[in-house]
């Protein structure tokens, strides 16, 4: 009976592509989902927006950690292939299963909402084109592209900073299964400190999914801001070299600092790996 249901086994790359797509359309169903919710039937704020869209990064991020590492995110991704030896055969593959992933969450999104965002902005306009993409100073404020380009570098290379830090283990990472949790965190503490500017996109399938399938669905808008300077480019770029910035610094300032595999010095905090084996032995 139990071979019966025994699942055939995927091949790698396309088991890891499923992923990526699966953990990103977890995550943009919460994110844009939260977003719809606020601007369209006046339910929450800033900060339940925030907590949403973290926890919608943590739940991607277990539903595809174990198979894909939950990249869930193409300037992640390419700042992996650059500093940590991720395959650059697989880039394309995981950027094009994170950018579907988020584009058909946003499909979703969009249709569940489609009677209340109706409702507050038949046009489809500037006034709800945020629930699907970002904007300088949010679509309001008195932000520029530029200053949105700047802004997106810097929360992006926070986002990669700390995500190097928390899953190094040559550093003091989350014990047990606690890591998608903290990025989460992660991602609502860069929302609530650098949400201004540009909306914390600091992903770029996570914008342009959403935002081609506004466009697809009626927002004519979508590529541009609110000063009807095109700005899709803004939130794909950015991110990027706010990543290796990230990930660069990373290096400089902390990872070339770290501890090798060899013993440790009396004193010193246990790495995971040691952490891991006394925890075996325990167990044995």
């Amino acid at each position: 009976m139990a071979e019966r249901w025994k699942i055939p086994r995927v091949p790698g790359t396309v088991g890891e592509m499923a992923a990526e797509f699966a953990g990103t359309l977890i995550l943009i169903l919460f994110g844009c989902g939260v977003v719809a919710q606020v601007v369209g039937g006046e339910i929450g704020d800033h900060d339940s927006i925030a907590w949403a869209w973290g926890f919608g990064v943590a739940l991607g991020v277990f539903v595809a950690g174990r198979i894909s590492g939950a990249h869930l995110n193409p300037a992640v991704t390419i700042a992996l292939a650059v500093f940590k030896g991720f395959s650059w055969r697989k880039v394309p593959g995981y950027i094009a299963a994170q950018t579907l992933g988020a584009f058909i969450a946003a499909l979703l999104v969009r249709w569940n909402y489609s009677e209340v965002l109706a409702s507050v902005d038949p046009g489809n306009t500037i006034a709800t084109q945020g629930v699907f993409s970002t904007l300088p100073g949010n679509g309001t404020l008195p932000v520029s592209e530029w200053g949105a380009f700047r802004d997106q570098i810097i929360g992006t290379a926070i986002l990669l900073f700390v995500i190097l830090a928390l899953t190094d283990l040559r550093n003091n990472p989350p014990l047990a299964n606690l890591t998608p949790l903290i990025v989460g965190f992660l991602v609502v503490a860069i929302g609530m400190a650098w949400g201004t500017n540009a909306g914390y996109a600091i992903n770029p399938a996570r914008d342009f999914g959403p935002r081609l399938a506004s466009y697809l669905t009626g927002y004519e808008t979508a590529w541009s801001d609110q000063y009807g300077n095109l700005y899709f480019w803004v939130p794909i770029i950015a991110p990027i070299i706010g990543a290796l910035v990230g990930a660069a610094l990373y290096g400089l300032l902390v990872g070339r600092f770290l501890p090798s595999d060899a013993p440790q010095e009396p004193g010193d905090l246990p790495s995971a790996d040691a952490r891991d084996a006394r925890t075996t032995e325990k167990i044995a």
